[in-house]
């Protein structure tokens, strides 16, 4: 049987520009005919992946100096030194595919587990007097300098990216198009949060004084524009806990420690855009966790018509009414008789009785593994 835990939250940002575009405007799109906010999935995605409390060692380094991080390995963990560092260790990663430009960073971002850095220091360090081989300065071809290397050395490492249980990793995949045998699928989609409601851009006209301005010397010292606005987003995220567990090669320990990470890490996340200016430090007003059997639900249409306050009242009510309304509708048609909610609700708006109602971000992240738990184990 299919396993889905699906996060659903409605979030409140005071006055802000957390996820900003080209131009330095607040990120938006068009949805249901109307101009809505927009915070990037990729934005929350490092939010959460920097936020989670994964164990040190099953996390993932995104960067393209892995040279910098060998470097440093091999001598605080092994002691090894010497004028040939370098070489050495550009020969054991192209035994393993990867390249080095000419300035020691990798061809691209690499996104690595821990383990797998490890593996490299210890593959350079036990084969050190293999790899110490002169090296040409004639530049190879990747292939060529795969070829070259030793072939004890080309074994090993060939075993090495596997994912490295990282959990971060396993998670939110990686793609090397080059090298599509250590590619991940993700085990968690996020989705772009929008505003539950029509947005406007608004304008905050800035001046600034020069402190050490003379007496003749009057008006700003600079002047400037930046633009924000104001949402209630509704955001959604969903991981397929089997898919976890066979990323991490079937740790399923792991998988149930990632996903108690994850629960509080995505509560918890809030861009870091422009916060110097705006402080939009605004923790959800919803936090709903669907177990789903079926299929996943994303629940974006039950704001394709904008929500609107009405009365004084605030935006987050109508809209975590508008996601319970909706859920309902699609869930009749499109879910299973096993499916399950469990929430966080400071709102008061979600309907009584509609799942189960906890009281702290730990209680959830508790009760998501309990649920994927039982599943995992029939």
């Amino acid at each position: 049987m299919s396993l889905f835990v699906e996060f659903h939250l409605i979030q409140n940002f005071a006055p802000s520009n957390l996820n900003r575009d080209d131009t330095g405007a607040p990120k938006d799109a068009v949805f249901g005919g109307y101009r809505r906010a927009r915070v990037s999935s990729q934005c929350f995605k490092r939010i959460i992946r920097l936020g989670a409390d994964f164990p040190s060692q099953n996390q993932g380094v995104r960067t393209k100096k892995l040279l910098d991080l060998l470097r440093k390995q091999l001598s605080e963990q092994y002691g090894r030194e010497s004028e040939d560092l370098n070489a050495r260790i550009e020969t054991a990663l192209a035994a393993a595919g990867l390249k080095l430009k000419d300035d020691g960073k990798t061809e691209y971002l690499l996104f690595l587990g821990q383990q797998e850095i490890d593996a490299f220091a210890k593959l350079v360090n036990e084969h050190w007097d293999a790899l110490a081989a002169p090296v040409s300065n004639e530049k190879k071809s990747k292939k060529d300098a795969k070829a070259s290397a030793p072939a004890e050395v080309v074994k090993q490492a060939k075993f090495i990216m596997n994912g490295g249980k990282a959990l971060d990793v396993a998670l939110f995949g990686r793609m090397l198009a080059d090298m599509p045998e250590v590619n991940q699928d993700a085990a968690c989609q996020v989705a772009h949060a929008i505003s539950t409601h029509r947005v406007e851009r608004e304008f905050d006209y800035f001046t600034a004084v020069d402190d050490m301005g003379g007496a003749d010397e009057t008006g700003a010292g600079m002047i400037g524009q930046v633009e924000f606005n104001s949402a209630t987003f509704y955001r959604y995220s969903v991981v397929d806990p089997a898919k976890l567990a066979a990323n991490l090669q079937q740790d399923k320990d792991l998988a149930l420690t990632g996903l108690h990470a994850l629960t509080l890490a995505t509560a918890r996340a809030i861009p870091t855009g422009k916060q110097n200016t705006f402080a939009a430090h605004n923790p959800p007003s919803f936090i709903g966790v669907a177990i789903r059997h079926a299929s996943p639900l994303n629940l974006a249409n039950a704001f394709e018509k904008p929500v609107y306050a009405r009365g004084g009242e605030a935006l987050t009510s109508p809209s975590v009414a508008a996601l319970a309304d909706y859920d309902s509708n699609l869930s009749g048609i499109y879910g299973d008789a096993n499916d399950a909610w469990a929430y966080i609700d400071l709102s008061g708006a979600w309907p009584a009785g509609k799942g189960e109602k906890l009281p702290c971000l730990n209680a959830l992240a508790d009760w998501v593994v309990a649920q994927v738990r039982a599943k995992l184990e029939m």
